[in-house]
């Protein structure tokens, strides 16, 4: 499983974003969006601004209910990629998490 900080930059790529316009939909720096993707221990707020700023949602999965959560995720992400309409249908979940999520992916 890929760290939260990974997720971020992922997303923040797949939504060609970058670390500058943080600024403006986070309300931080390029610079402090640079050290929190590079070596960051951000804050709970500051993950909640981020995740607001990428369409996202931070959630606490228990462990006991993992399997059955990327079971599902997995199932809609299959799901989507039989749809031949679907551009980069061919990436894995595990290549990219936020894969069919949303709908701006």
């Amino acid at each position: 499983m890929t760290s939260v900080l990974q997720q971020l930059k992922k997303r923040r790529l797949a939504l060609d974003l970058k670390q500058s316009d943080m600024m403006l939909r986070a309300g931080i720096s390029r610079q402090q969006y640079q050290r929190l993707e590079s070596k960051g221990n951000p804050r709970l707020d500051t993950l909640e601004l981020i995740a607001q700023a990428l369409s996202s949602e931070l959630m606490l999965i228990p462990k006991d209910k993992l399997g059955a959560v990327i079971a599902v995720l997995e199932q809609k992400a299959s799901d989507q990629t039989n749809d031949p309409t679907r551009e980069g249908a061919n990436k894995s979940l595990s290549d990219d998490p936020w894969k069919g999520l949303l709908r701006d992916d």
